[in-house]
Parts: C-alpha cells; sequence; structure tokens
C-alpha cells in the first residue's frame, strides 16, 4: 500500500498519526509554494487541454503515495493555475486569503460537520449567529440586520457567492408577491438593476422563474459625480412603463461597488422608488462592502436602512478565503416561509422556529440543505487579524491604487476613464495620432494588456463601459506592497512605449 493509506491495524479509515505525519508535508507544500508564488507566471500560459492530456483518463485501482501526488501538482496542476495570491495579481477582484483563513479552513474540514439545523451541531448555528453580527457591527449596519438587534426578524447568514444571497432575497421577494397576486401572474413580475450590476442577477432572475423580458437592466452613463451609477429617474420611468402595461414591479438590485467600474448606487434614492412600489430592495456590495469597516468609507452605505437585504463577500477583500458571501436580511420569516420543508426525518422540539422557540435553523436560510462551518473560518480571521489591522490592509491597497492613478496621471499618453473609487482605477492608452477613434484606442489597448499578461509578471484585466474600452488596476492580494505597483507600471509603460513606436 502506498504511503498516503490512511487505514491502520485495526481497520479504521483514519489513523492520527498518519494523518500529523501527512498533514505536515501539505502544509510544508503550501507554505514553499507561496514562499516561490513570484516565480511563476501570474497568468497561467497552457493551451486548452494541456492539463487533461498529461492526466490519466481513469482513477487508479490502488492506493498512490503522497509524495507522487504532491510531484503531480507541482509539475502538471500549478503550471495550469493562474496565481490569485500573486503579489502581482490586479486583475478583477481580489480573491485574497491569511493564515488564518487556512487554519480556518483546516478545522472547517477537519470537523466536518453538516450544520442545517441548530440541533445537528448547535456550536456552527451560534457561531455563525455571533460572527455575522460582529461583522454587521464592523460595517455600520443597522440593527435591524442583527440578530442582537431586538426586531426577532434580523440576522444574516453566511452563503457560498453572492448568487446564493439574491437566489434566496428574490425567492423571498416573489414569494411574497404571488401571494398577493397569485400564481396565474407570476410572468407579471419585473426585476430591476442596472447595465453595470453584476451579471449574476440576470442569471438568477431567470433561473428564478422570471420573464426574460421582464429584466430591466437600466442604462448608466459616465456622470460626473456618479460615473456609471443608477439614475433613479430612469428607474421610476421605466416602473412607470411597466405599471402602466398592468406588470408588477418585484426586486430592486443597487450596488455598492460595481464589478467594472466600483460605481456607487445612490441608494437613498433607489429606496424611495422601492418603498413607492413595494419592491424588495437588496444592495450588492460583493466587494466594496468590506472598504466600509472603515469609517471613511461608510457613507457610501447612506440609506441602507432603507434596505431589506445587503450582501458582502469577506473572501474578496478580507482575506477570508472563498466561500463567504455574508447575506444579511430584515425579515428572516419571509425567507423561512419562502424556503422552509420539513420532512419527517428532520423534526425535533427545535425544527420550527416560533416565537416560543427562536432557534434559527439555517436550512431554511438557503437552497440547500448541509453546509459547511464556515463561521469558524470567519471568526479565525476576525480574531487573529482584529479590527484595526484588517482596516489598515484595506487603507493600504486603497494607497497603493492611489499611487498608481498618480502614475497614469503623471504620463501624458494615458487617461484616467473612470476615477479611483475603493482599489480600483480604470484607465487607457491614447494614440495621439488616431484622431480620438475608439475602434483605434480599443485595438491598441488590447494590444497593451496582451502585451502585459502574456509577459507573465503581472495580470491585468479589462472591461468596456459607456463604449469604452478601459483597462482596470486592482489591488487587493496579502503579498502586494508598493514595489509591485511600480514594477506593474513600469512595465505597463514599455509595453506602451513599444506600441507607440510601432
Amino acid at each position: 500500500m502506498g504511503s498516503f493509506d490512511l487505514v491502520n491495524s485495526n481497520g479504521n479509515l483514519f489513523n492520527p498519526e498518519e494523518f500529523r505525519k501527512q498533514a505536515y508535508q501539505v502544509v510544508d507544500f503550501i507554505a514553499n509554494y507561496y514562499t516561490q508564488i513570484e516565480s511563476y507566471p501570474v497568468l497561467s500560459q497552457v493551451k486548452p487541454g494541456d492539463i487533461r492530456n498529461q492526466l490519466p483518463n481513469t482513477a487508479p485501482s490502488q492506493s498512490e503515495p503522497l509524495q507522487a501526488i504532491l510531484k503531480d501538482i507541482t509539475n502538471v496542476i500549478i503550471p495550469g493555475m493562474t496565481h490569485w495570491q500573486s503579489p502581482n495579481f490586479f486583475a478583477f477582484f481580489p480573491n485574497n486569503v491569511s493564515t488564518a483563513a487556512l487554519l480556518g479552513e483546516m478545522l472547517c474540514t477537519g470537523f466536518n460537520c453538516p450544520g442545517f439545523s441548530w440541533q445537528v451541531s448547535p456550536a456552527i448555528t451560534e457561531l455563525e449567529m455571533v460572527v455575522m453580527d460582529w461583522l454587521a457591527n464592523m460595517i455600520n449596519l443597522p440593527k435591524s440586520f442583527l440578530f442582537s438587534g431586538g426586531s426577532g426578524t434580523g440576522g444574516g447568514i453566511i452563503q457560498n457567492t453572492t448568487s446564493d444571497a439574491i437566489i434566496m432575497t428574490l425567492h423571498a421577494a416573489r414569494d411574497r408577491a404571488i401571494k398577493k397576486i397569485g400564481t396565474e401572474n407570476m410572468l407579471k413580475l419585473v426585476v430591476y438593476g442596472s447595465d453595470q450590476t453584476h451579471s449574476t442577477f440576470e442569471k438568477v432572475s431567470k433561473a428564478m422563474g422570471i420573464n426574460p423580458n421582464n429584466i430591466r437592466l437600466i442604462p448608466t452613463v459616465m456622470e460626473k459625480g456618479r460615473p456609471f451609477s443608477m439614475c433613479p429617474l430612469k428607474l421610476r420611468k421605466e416602473i412607470e412603463n411597466d405599471v402602466a402595461k398592468g406588470l408588477v414591479p418585484l426586486y430592486l438590485c443597487g450596488s455598492v461597488g460595481t464589478t467594472s467600474t466600483n460605481a456607487v448606487d445612490p441608494l437613498e434614492q433607489l429606496a424611495d422608488v422601492a418603498t413607492e412600489y413595494g419592491m424588495w430592495f437588496h444592495v450588492d456590495a460583493a466587494y466594496a462592502g468590506s472598504a466600509c469597516i472603515c469609517p471613511e468609507f461608510q457613507h457610501f452605505f447612506n440609506g441602507i436602512e432603507r434596505a431589506d437585504s445587503v450582501s458582502m463577500n469577506p473572501h474578496k477583500w478580507l482575506l477570508t478565503g472563498l466561500g463567504c458571501c455574508c447575506l444579511w436580511v430584515k425579515r428572516s420569516d419571509l425567507i423561512v416561509k419562502a424556503m422552509r420543508v420539513e420532512p419527517e426525518y428532520l423534526k425535533n422540539e427545535w425544527s420550527s422556529t416560533t416565537e416560543s422557540n427562536p432557534v434559527v435553523n439555517f436550512k431554511d436560510w438557503q437552497l440547500g440543505a448541509s453546509r459547511k462551518f464556515n463561521s469558524i473560518r470567519l471568526w479565525i480571521v476576525l480574531r487573529s487579524h482584529g479590527v484595526e489591522n484588517l482596516q489598515n490592509h484595506i487603507r493600504s491597497d486603497v494607497q497603493m491604487v492611489a499611487d498608481f492613478e498618480m502614475f497614469v496621471k503623471s504620463d501624458p499618453r494615458f487617461e484616467i476613464v473612470v476615477p479611483r473609487l475603493f482599489a480600483l482605477v480604470c484607465f487607457r492608452l491614447i494614440n495621439p495620432n488616431n484622431n480620438n477613434s475608439e475602434d483605434a484606442n480599443e485595438l491598441l489597448n488590447r494590444k497593451l494588456l496582451d502585451f502585459v499578461n502574456s509577459s507573465g509578471k503581472i495580470y491585468v484585466s479589462h472591461t468596456i463601459v459607456g463604449g469604452i474600452y478601459m483597462l482596470r488596476f486592482c489591488v487587493g492580494t496579502m503579498f502586494t506592497e508598493e514595489c509591485h505597483v511600480i514594477a506593474a507600471w513600469k512595465l505597463i509603460q514599455e509595453g506602451a512605449t513599444q506600441l507607440l513606436k510601432n
């Protein structure tokens, strides 16, 4: 048998000493990976099919030693990875992690408890309630979103992604509306976002049975002061037209930090519209919500007290690792009414949440039944770092992007397309000889993007907003320092020089 065999002499499938030995090896492997991470091309350079062609078509019939598996990870898997934790990763939004998160994930997986109800593991449920209130207080959410807020219905749950958060809240909104208008009128329901709302909004709306023709994406423009944010007047006009046609406004998704440019929607004005038409108002703050642990960014949440729900992803910018989307709601009873299914085998004295039995069963707050012990990971991150160190992490990233923005402004060949917000800036290279042709500028910047990314030295992503092709530069990994930002700018300048010379 190979050294990866964990069966001891009594036939048990877990040998503590063998686990201890192999876990040390894996920890060393991960530590070495991070030590060497700058030596890898940030963006994987493999071609489609390269990884599959190096792996066998069937699983092994006998166990293989751990060393052989780790060798394949080194030679096959790592070259096929894009290294999101590299200090030279500046694409999309961050997906960062930390020592605390890695240790928390070990405990989460080690305990392997599917905490779908309070009874099956009280600690999983109650720790999640505590940590969700902690984070809510850190970003200054109103008490109405907290378990400890006194309303009896406020609270939060850790979902996997923003998609899950929108599924739950849209389901609750749809269920409430159907009870008023009847299932025969479901195809009259309309949902609203902007053309900058995350694409998952449109995908989830279709999955939830919303007529694709009733998904409204309000056009945005490069407006001074609020570039590419949702316009309440345009929203109201769209809703008025829908109501005149006999349609029923259902759900409004506002954003604090859109994916393309970090646009922030005017929450207070959107809340006015949502309230007037009786819509569920959800706020997606997947990336930028983390910045609101810093008091200087909390004004972006002005009006949040009038939302029905809000979500943010600590796995993006709070060093927590993937699979941590925090969703808070004011009326958890609406979620539970829409989602609760209670087969006989799950019934117990704590399975029904009532006024006399206020136990939370998170299976009724999500689509699936089983769930990971994700709260222990977030709990360990918050305790290990503390609020002040997490604030310093956010502020450091914001400052590095502010410095990068100044570099761009100092070079007349470039222009800032969308001013920096949080830790993202959108910019582009301008060819002075193309007579402001957008097609020519787009081609030029596509070539610049290819130059920097194919080098393997950095990874930057792009977007098109308002018909303008632009490059996005975002800082957020745990390893990025000012020297990496400076080196990235020098590489971008080098690419610009070569392209303009040609």
